[in-house]
């Protein structure tokens, strides 16, 4: 079996080295490699992800740092604490440095046998030899003649990433203070390294903004250095079709999340699960794998990946609603709702594996 995945970002690496661990050969097809990795950037990835990579794909515990709590405030009631998530097990989400992860899975890859990473020089000639062709490429031709119809909604919205250094804590605590401007993250990395994400309404004219409002909202880090700040314009976008024949669309290419849940690189996790699934399956019962996979993987997924896209975009819409009526008895009342330890338990579920089910 042979397959074939346009790309060279995570979500490319990271398919390649869970199919190649189940010995099926894969190509690699870039058309240009920008080693310049932005190391202001960190990911999320939920205790089950975590699990499902360590095992099947990559060791990641050297370079992941452990979260055993998430705390959400909110401006409108004084930047009071309105829900609380945490796992009575040492981790409930870990952040990675998107560098090293990028890093340990390339690394992983180089000299596995399954494994072949070619140049695009020219034009897609003939592809007849693969079983499947995968696509994360935004500029691959590819896009341009099957994944261009999605359904696209714009928040008017930058995210501002940077990594603060700052003394040494304890810093196993997410906090997440939804502002009058719009959500901040301070994702823990290390003792003294905290990621910031800051989706902010509109756009900042200066860099001494963003810093003056971390300052604002930091309250428990003493702060030696804010690093570089990187920002890219918010949207979130799901394919309408998935494949065309045997050629399937995948990672940030096939839907876009809000970042303020954390949740992007979970969810293409969470495809290459099922799709790695269908295939064994297939196999197992002695079935070509064709684009019945891309098939049976649309059939399981768009439905999921549609609910969790649109639930992330109901929390953004609820607190931006409050934030527009300048009101906090909206706040007030999820502060109640969250003090039900069942409903916690099931929301931190849902964070967790993206499902109920």
């Amino acid at each position: 079996m042979r397959v074939c995945i346009f790309g060279s970002g995570l979500s490319a690496l990271t398919l390649a080295k869970a199919l190649v661990k189940e010995k099926i050969n894969v190509d690699l097809i870039y058309s240009n490699i920008n080693n310049k990795i932005n190391k202001s950037r960190t990911i999320g990835i939920s205790k089950s992800n975590f699990d499902y990579i360590n095992t099947n794909i990559v060791k990641i515990d050297k370079i992941s740092w452990k979260l055993k709590k998430i705390e959400i405030f909110t401006e409108n009631l004084k930047n009071e604490k309105i829900l609380n998530f945490q796992n009575n097990e040492k981790q409930l989400f870990s952040i990675i440095k998107n560098f090293e992860f990028y890093d340990v899975i390339n690394k992983s890859l180089i000299n596995n046998k399954f494994f072949n990473k070619i140049k695009l020089k020219k034009k897609i000639k003939d592809f007849k030899d693969y079983n499947l062709i995968i696509n994360t490429d935004y500029s691959s031709i590819l896009t341009k003649k099957y994944f261009n119809k999605k359904i696209i909604k714009k928040y008017n919205s930058y995210a501002f990433t940077t990594i603060i250094n700052h003394e040494n804590v304890p810093n196993n605590i997410a906090t997440q203070i939804f502002t009058k401007l719009g959500p901040i993250a301070f994702l823990p990395i290390s003792k003294n390294e905290t990621s910031i994400v800051y989706s902010i309404k509109g756009s900042l004219s200066k860099k001494q903004d963003l810093i003056n409002l971390i300052h604002k909202y930091n309250i428990k880090y003493k702060i030696k250095k804010i690093g570089n700040i990187d920002s890219f314009e918010l949207k979130s976008f799901a394919l309408r079709s998935y494949y065309n024949k045997n050629i399937l669309a995948f990672g940030d290419l096939l839907h876009r999340i809000h970042p303020l849940a954390g949740q992007g690189f979970n969810m293409t996790i969470r495809d290459i699960q099922i799709l790695i699934k269908i295939i064994k399956e297939k196999t197992d019962i002695g079935l070509l794998v064709d684009s019945a996979v891309n098939k049976e993987f649309e059939k399981r997924t768009r439905h999921k990946n549609y609910i969790f896209l649109n639930g992330i975009d109901i929390i953004y819409e609820f607190f931006n609603f409050e934030r527009r009526l300048n009101n906090s008895a909206l706040s007030k009342y999820v502060k109640i709702i969250g003090k039900n330890s069942s409903l916690n338990k099931l929301l931190t579920k849902i964070a967790d594996r993206g499902t109920l089910f």
